[in-house]
C-alpha cells in the first residue's frame, strides 16, 4: 500500500492505492499444482493388503486400472470401494470405462486362502472378464520364492 509524502502538496503520484497484490497467490497456487501433478499418478490404491512377492517380469499398466482387491477379512473391494461379492460382477459392469475386454488387476493378501481367490476368479470369468492379472509385490528371485539364494559351486 503506498501512502503520500509530500505534506502540503497534492500531488496525485503518490495517493493511496487500494489495489491487491495477487502475485504470492499466484505463486503459492502454482506450487500446489506442481505438488498435485506429481502426487496424483503415486496414489493408487490405498486398502492395507500385505501382498505377496514376486520375481516375475514387471508388466506395462494402463493409464487407469482396475483393481478388485481381496482383504484379509475376505471381503472385496473394486478400487477402494467395499463391494459384496454378489454385486462385483455388476459393479464392473456399471463402471464409466466397462469394457469386458480391458484388463482386471486383482490383488489379494497372503492370508487369504486359496479357494477364496479361485472363487472370485470364478466369479469374473463367469461374467465375462477373462483378461485378468494377479498382483504382487517385486522382490529378487531367490526371495520370491522362500527359497535360498543359489551358491556357486567351489572351485577345485
Amino acid at each position: 500500500m503506498a501512502v503520500s509524502l509530500s505534506e502540503g502538496d497534492l500531488d496525485d503520484d503518490f495517493d493511496e492505492t487500494h489495489d491487491i497484490n495477487v502475485t504470492p497467490f499466484i505463486d503459492v497456487i502454482l506450487v500446489l499444482l506442481i505438488i498435485f501433478m506429481v502426487a496424483a499418478p503415486l496414489s493408487t490404491v490405498d486398502l492395507p493388503i500385505d501382498l505377496p512377492s514376486s520375481s516375475a517380469q514387471p508388466q506395462k499398466k494402463p493409464d487407469k486400472p482396475t483393481y478388485v482387491s481381496i482383504k484379509p477379512d475376505l471381503g472385496l473391494a473394486i478400487g477402494e470401494n467395499l463391494v459384496k461379492r454378489v454385486d462385483l460382477v455388476r459393479e464392473l459392469d456399471a463402471m464409466p470405462e466397462a469394457s469386458k475386454d480391458r484388463p482386471i488387476f486383482l490383488r489379494a493378501d497372503k492370508q487369504v486362502p486359496y479357494g477364496e481367490l479361485m472363487g472370485v476368479l470364478e466369479l469374473l470369468r463367469a461374467g465375462g472378464y477373462t483378461k485378468i492379472k494377479l498382483v504382487a509385490l517385486e522382490a529378487p528371485p531367490a526371495a520370491a520364492t522362500g527359497l535360498p539364494a543359489a551358491t556357486p559351486p567351489a572351485q577345485p
